[in-house]
């Protein structure tokens, strides 16, 4: 039988401390108030000292409150039936759905056993041409989409959950204004994708734990479909906000901060979770694709700055496109080998004078006279641009490189591509 305790020693904010036995960090508990019941978590133990988060606020908790520990950590149910389904960060239905009790699991796991695990051999489509031809997705990878506020990037999440090749999406949102989570959810219902997509929801209006709570629940509802079989998508934003959320927990509790304010813990936490990402020696795959925001476009902020440790790559985006230069995916050379034979080359050939093209135009804004080849880059750099970077651009990967062939075709001559003969013979146009 589980205890119950009716004396709060004290209440700072949404964190209450009660003396309590034999009870674990992580541990659930349930507070019954005047308003009614919530969940509270134990983020702290100290001796018989033990501090609860409280999910719903301290607002109405008094120290006379009834405290009953439920002997288990927070769990989340797995069936088919969460598939075009929307919680929120207590995995609690917020699409006015029946609440699911079944088949509980345990969430925030050890992440998988490296003996399980495979090398990561397989592209994700998303009919994206910066993403496949550039900076292919692999399957099992974990990678950030670094960004500025403003930037599109719960668009591109969108696009990628309506057009990635794979079985699940499981989209996890942290502090989203509820424009976006609507945007989401419409988006993802007149395009059909919903029917295979999860979603754990948390605003800025819902308790700052939940916010905290979003990526374990998405990752271990990904976890369980990859065990049946499944390779999964998980679609995280904004982790900045997740981060934040824990910063403001930790001053509430006055830990000792570190780097601007964050628990000294920030890279262990984040890597706990970019660590689930795993494709399964006999079974289904995760995936994980992140948005990390950086305050002021700072990457040495301290979230995106741990996370380019952790991480497999980054794409940037900037200014409404994926940048081609510091946009990465390191495990590309896995796959973009085996896709088409022209490939690695045309990707090269096209990055770089990409390049040649944005040094063309410093010259031209210094007032420098253009030579014949810096108007052949004056018009590759627009068409690349408006054909290739513009994300609203929905090709596959093999359209995209005939292309990315057209475009070299209408700007240069073939000896000026720099790419090997027998590749310029076999998909060089014909006049």
């Amino acid at each position: 039988m589980n205890k119950v305790y009716s004396k709060i020693e004290s209440i700072n904010g949404s964190v209450i401390t009660v003396r309590a036995t034999d009870v674990k960090y992580g541990e659930l508990a349930e507070i019954e108030t005047r308003f009614g019941k919530s969940l509270a978590e134990v983020n702290r133990i100290d001796n018989d000292i033990v501090s609860l988060q409280v999910f719903a606020g301290g607002r109405g908790v008094s120290t006379g409150d009834h405290i009953k520990f439920l002997g288990h950590e927070m769990r989340v149910s797995f069936s088919d039936d969460l598939l075009g389904r929307i919680f929120d960060g207590s995995a609690e239905p917020r699409d006015n759905g029946p609440a699911l009790t079944e088949n509980l699991v345990q969430i925030g796991g050890p992440s998988v056993n490296p003996s399980k695990r495979i090398m990561a051999n397989r592209m994700i489509r998303t009919g994206i041409p910066m993403i496949d031809v550039f900076n292919t997705l692999v399957v099992s990878q974990k990678l950030p989409i670094f960004s500025i506020s403003g930037e599109p990037y719960n668009q591109l999440l969108a696009r990628i959950a309506m057009q990635a090749e794979v079985d699940v999406i499981v989209l996890g949102g942290m502090g989203l204004k509820y424009d976006d989570y609507l945007y989401f959810r419409k988006t993802l219902e007149d395009g059909g994708a919903l029917s295979r997509t999860v979603m754990f929801i948390h605003t800025a209006a819902d308790p700052t734990v939940e916010c905290m709570k979003i990526p374990d629940l998405s990752l271990a509802v990904a976890e369980q479909f990859a065990l049946k079989g499944k390779d999964v998508l998980v679609l995280l934003t904004d982790m900045t906000n997740f981060a934040d959320s824990m910063k403001e927990i930790a001053i509430t509790q006055e830990q000792v901060p570190s780097n601007r304010g964050y628990p000294g813990d920030l890279y262990s936490q984040l890597a706990s979770r970019y660590e689930k990402a795993v494709d399964f020696d006999n079974a289904g795959s995760v995936t994980i694709l992140a948005v990390t925001t950086m305050p002021g476009d700072d990457v040495t902020h301290p979230v995106p700055d741990n996370t380019g440790y952790i991480t497999e790559g980054q794409y940037y985006l900037k200014n409404g496109h994926i940048e081609p230069f510091g946009s990465l995916s390191r495990l590309k050379q896995n796959v973009n080998k085996t896709t088409r034979d022209d490939h690695r080359a045309l990707m090269d050939a096209m990055i770089r004078l990409y390049a040649s093209y944005k040094d063309t135009l410093e010259k031209k804004s210094m007032g420098f006279m253009m030579t014949a080849w810096d108007e052949k880059l004056l018009k590759y750099g627009e068409m690349f641009e408006k054909q290739m970077m513009d994300l609203s651009i929905n090709i596959p990967l093999e359209q995209a490189l005939d292309l990315g062939w057209k475009i070299l075709s209408e700007c240069f001559d073939k000896e000026e591509s720099g790419i090997k003969t027998a590749l310029l013979e076999k998909y060089w146009p014909k006049d």
